[in-house]
């Protein structure tokens, strides 16, 4: 009898042997098809945009694959890649290519890992008032999702669409980005409106890319408004700041040396001078404002030696502009004020408005006043550039329309009182309407 029972367990060894087998072939044929697939590149392509669109709550899809890498660190390049905020109808960043390298816990992480390699984009082209649309529906109070880019982000010949302006011909290059980390990144590109075309190189620095952060800017820039030119050396620094008036800085401090080439195609400057700003700056719909804003000026030859002013700067389409300061005191190159006027050696306060295009060619408004002496006046500042360098040889009767009065005043041995005199460059060689009651005796 023990003999017939030792043989009763083969037959069920035999059908779990053939379980395993089938199970086996089941997990290999499953991990075939599962490799098959991935190695579409429209559906890896398909698995990694939408797992860095949840991670970002955004719709990021592509119409093409250039190139995929799944060994080491998976790396991606689509072509005519499309970012949206869900819902939304314009997309805010398309790109004619973009690279994407990074690690599988990213994939797999659900949003919860930020980890990139290295981001590529050539020829993007983003739509800022979408991107402040999505960013306006970021969670609120806490800080704003970096990702961590361990090797860094190139982008080249992009182009950044706003109200009215545009930046073109846009590269940025940094080597690494993570939160919480300094950022330091290289910027080229050319800012275009109706008024100007500023090409810029620049170095950026931030002490960490989120809120609060300190920031510092450096390098060259050169506004070109058809006839003049006016290149820039530069220094920017402040804090970064996105309150519900805008995106800007806080403590914001500019520091430039001009020169100003009245004619583009002349090599020597009609005017240097060094130039200092600082206040609150907002860049909020199309609109950048600089309130309020602290000026000095720092000239020589024909321009005031230190002028020193407070006021606000707003910029759409348009300037305005709003400055009340002092002259130091008056170039000894300008044209002579008459007694009393220049008989002070005490600063000189003025005014200063402009309301108009934004490269400066409406007219300015000036109003000078010391005691009962005041001058109003209106001028174009491209017209005051060429009139500046020509002191020593050409007229020295300024380029503008105003009145001056003056209760009392001494010419050629007379007292003369009550005066008001006319200026109209127009005819400034007799300077019509002037008009002084008779020399005191």
């Amino acid at each position: 009898m023990p003999d017939n029972d030792t043989s009763a367990p083969a037959p069920r060894r035999r059908r779990w042997a053939r379980i395993v087998v089938v199970a086996v072939i089941g997990v290999l044929l499953t991990l075939i098809a599962a490799t098959a697939w991935m190695a579409r590149p429209e559906h890896l392509s398909a698995l990694v945009l939408e797992r860095v669109g949840a991670a970002l709550d955004l719709e990021i899809t592509a119409s093409g694959t250039g190139e995929y890498r799944l060994r080491g660190t998976p790396m991606l390049a689509v072509r005519g890649l499309v970012v949206r905020q869900p819902g939304a109808r314009a997309p805010l960043l398309t790109a004619d290519r973009a690279y994407l390298a990074l690690p599988w816990a990213t994939l797999w992480s659900g949003g919860d890992d930020l980890t990139v390699r290295r981001v590529e984009l050539d020829s993007p082209q983003i739509n800022l008032p979408a991107l402040l649309d999505w960013l306006a529906t970021r969670p609120k109070g806490g800080p704003l999702r970096i990702p961590t880019l361990t090797s860094g982000m190139r982008i080249v010949e992009g182009e950044l669409v706003a109200d009215g302006w545009l930046i073109d011909r846009l590269n940025v290059s940094t080597e690494r980005l993570q939160p919480g980390k300094p950022l330091a990144a290289r910027v080229r590109g050319r800012i275009r409106s109706a008024a100007a075309t500023v090409p810029f190189d620049l170095q950026l620095a931030l002490t960490q890319p989120a809120q609060g952060a300190g920031v510092g800017v450096a390098g060259i820039a050169t506004v070109i408004s058809d006839p003049w030119r006016m290149p820039l050396r530069l220094q920017v620094s402040g804090v970064l700041r996105d309150d519900d008036d805008g995106i800007g800085l806080d403590v914001a401090r500019l520091g430039a040396h001009v020169r100003w080439f009245s004619d583009s195609s002349v090599d020597k400057p009609t005017l240097d001078f060094a130039i200092g700003l600082a206040g609150r700056l907002r860049h909020r719909d199309g609109t950048l404002r600089i309130a309020p804003v602290a000026l000095a000026l720092r000239g020589r030859d024909a321009l005031p030696e230190k002028m020193d002013a407070t006021g606000t700067v707003f910029l759409d389409e348009a300037l305005a502009l709003h400055l009340d300061g002092e002259l130091a005191e008056w170039p000894a190159t300008w044209p002579a004020l008459p007694v009393p006027l220049g008989d002070s050696d005490a600063p000189l306060p003025f005014a200063l408005d402009y309301a108009g295009a934004a490269d400066l060619s409406g007219q300015t408004r000036l109003h000078l006043q010391r005691d009962d002496v005041r001058f109003d006046g209106r001028f174009r500042i491209p017209d005051i550039a060429p009139w500046l360098a020509q002191l020593a040889t050409g007229t020295p009767l300024p380029p503008l329309q105003g009145t001056l009065e003056v209760p009392r005043i001494e010419l050629g041995g007379a007292t003369l009182t009550g005066v008001r005199v006319e200026l109209d460059d127009a005819g400034a060689h007799g300077m019509p309407g002037a008009h002084a009651p008779a020399p005191d005796q």
